[in-house]
């Protein structure tokens, strides 16, 4: 039998070299490794689902101003207020006459600013208390986990109404008091990935060449907890998401004349039963996008469990 007989049916061209099953680089092996995990994710309708979910909001967002006319998110025009579905107004308008469709478009640009100052913020400040607690142990670990223990003991959203009752309303506070309600499940996780890894032979072996230990928390634990703190941080999206909208609601979020989903079912509470598309549109958004995180977070971490297994 010929080499050439044996490869029949074998993929070819850059999917062959990724599917290669002995990689000649360590490159080739991490690309392989992802493509993967890729065509694995593939396979999950609904983690694909929640995928298309997020990337149309990230795309609405970025070309709000090609979608709709940014003038009509603040433009108040008294004779149209409360107007039904049309051709001129799509999702309707509210009850001083603005464009619910155009605030609808231009929210996503602050639940993804929300989204993504809370990212940056929590996940540093998660591993910078979980790392070290399980790396060191002792009595660093006991007054790192305490500290972690009582921001747990409260539930996250009376927690964060707390903190932006005292901070008060706008976008930036709501930001904070988000970010300090959500950092103390990462912590955990850094701890735990730390824990199973700290013991191990390359970090012995770093230790043996005389790595800091701030070194060896950098370079080699943390690339390792990254995987696992993204699959939280994905699933964590939709809890993020309904606390600013809480906060928004509750009229501590993003002020007046904002477009934000919060505030906007807020406002459309007062003229439910009649005007049921004022505050049902941006609930909606709130839903779906919400919806959509927890479908691609929880597509990622069977990605990962199967690679795991």
């Amino acid at each position: 039998m010929t080499t050439s007989s044996l490869q029949v049916g074998a993929p070819t061209g850059l999917r062959g070299w990724l599917l290669d099953p002995a990689p000649a680089s360590r490159r080739q092996a991490q690309l392989g490794g992802w493509y993967r995990a890729w065509l694995a994710f593939q396979r999950n309708p609904l983690a694909m689902t929640g995928l298309i979910i997020v990337v149309a909001l990230v795309l609405v967002a970025i070309f709000a101003p090609w979608i709709c006319d940014s003038d009509r998110v603040y433009h108040q025009v008294l004779e149209d207020r409360l107007q039904d579905m049309s051709w001129a107004h799509p999702f309707g308008t509210d009850e001083i006459g603005r464009d619910i469709y155009a605030r609808v478009v231009y929210g996503s640009r602050i639940t993804l600013t929300i989204i993504f100052l809370v990212s940056v913020i929590v996940v540093p400040v998660g591993l910078g208390i979980g790392l070290p607690a399980g790396y060191f142990g002792g009595w660093i670990d006991g007054v790192l986990m305490r500290i972690t223990d009582i921001f747990l003991a409260f539930p996250r959203l009376i927690l964060a109404l707390a903190f932006a009752a005292s901070l008060g309303p706008g976008i930036e506070n709501a930001v904070i008091a988000i970010s300090l309600t959500a950092w103390p499940p990462y912590a955990r996780l850094a701890r735990a990935e730390t824990l199973t890894r700290r013991h191990a032979e390359f970090i012995e072996a770093a230790q043996l060449q005389g790595a800091s230990s701030f070194r060896i928390l950098v370079t080699q634990i943390v690339p390792l907890c990254m995987p696992s703190v993204i699959i939280r941080l994905t699933l964590d999206m939709a809890g993020i998401i309904l606390t600013a909208a809480g906060l928004g609601f509750l009229g501590l979020g993003a002020q007046p004349p904002a477009a934000e989903w919060g505030a906007m079912v807020s406002t459309g509470r007062t003229v439910l039963l009649d005007q049921w598309w004022v505050a049902t549109i941006p609930g909606a958004a709130i839903f779906i996008v919400s919806l959509g995180f927890n479908l691609l977070g929880d597509g990622l971490r069977d990605v990962a469990d199967s690679r795991a297994g």
